[in-house]
């Protein structure tokens, strides 16, 4: 039997972003500019940050072609003052704050070190790119949310790497993406109160620009699929249905929760 228009109606309804306003650090990059447009096109105005600035206006502009409002940001997310900052300047522009998508990460692949020869300063920076950045700009963010009374969204981006180890020098990006989920179901606890849900998306590696150089390596890209059941790289797209699901009414009684988007690898392991 068919299902008509009318009936999917509603519930669709629910995952309308009509209204809200999201902020995307990192919103420049592969995935957060992905989500920017695609958050967009569910309805939402979305606020752009990224430390460059010709990175946050191509996003902005990709928001704008999506059919909604957009305000693009240059900050350094890891310094805190930038992140209120941010915040502020998105509250100011649009007069709520409703989502925070956090989207700063990566960076594993240009720092492999043995665990026992790990260096501190490689270790820092990861943690920075991954965890700091998560941290002091859901806290900007989650302020505005309180102080604006309308609940909100929290969407952190772990990874795979929070959950399996890998034989190839990761130590810092592990322990710092196995940190983000811990703190996405410790977040979760606390600002339930608030009616603000926290979940996060874990996924594999994902087919951006950023790692177009490592694809185009015909060994690499056969070791990469072998391990995933489903028999190919994960893209962007793949990433937004969840990513539309958490950050809409759809998921309001979904919070500490980390969605692995990973073609079946974790499955077999």
């Amino acid at each position: 039997m068919a299902v008509s228009t009318a009936t999917l109606r509603g519930p669709l309804e629910r995952f309308s972003l009509a209204g809200r306003v999201a902020i995307i650090p990192g919103g420049g990059g592969g995935i957060g500019s992905a989500m920017a447009a695609g958050l967009a096109g569910a309805g939402a105005a979305v606020v752009v940050v990224d430390q460059a600035r010709e990175l946050a206006e191509a996003a902005a502009a990709g928001v704008r072609e999506a059919g909604s409002e957009s305000l693009a940001l240059a900050a350094d997310v890891t310094d805190p003052a930038a992140c209120q900052a941010a915040v502020e300047q998105a509250v100011a522009r649009f007069g709520r704050l409703d989502i925070i998508l956090n989207a700063v990460g990566g960076g594993a692949g240009k720092v492999l070190y043995p665990a026992e020869d790990y260096p501190l300063e490689a270790w820092d920076w990861i943690f920075a790119l991954n965890l700091r950045s998560t941290l002091l700009a859901t806290q900007a963010a989650v302020r505005a949310m309180k102080a604006g009374g309308r609940g909100g969204r929290v969407l952190n981006i772990s990874s795979v790497r929070a959950q399996l180890g890998i034989n190839a020098g990761y130590s810092a990006y592990v322990a710092a993406k196995g940190a983000v989920s811990s703190l996405t179901r410790q977040w979760a606890t606390e600002w339930a109160p608030h009616g603000i849900t926290v979940n996060a998306i874990a996924p594999t590696f994902v087919d951006t620009p950023q790692v177009a150089m490592l694809l185009d390596d015909p060994a690499f890209k056969a070791g990469v699929v072998a391990r995933i059941p489903l028999g190919r790289v994960g893209t962007t797209a793949d990433l937004l249905g969840a990513a539309l699901f958490f950050c809409s009414d759809a998921s309001s009684f979904v919070t500490g929760q980390v969605l692995t988007i990973d073609g079946g690898l974790t499955a077999t392991q």
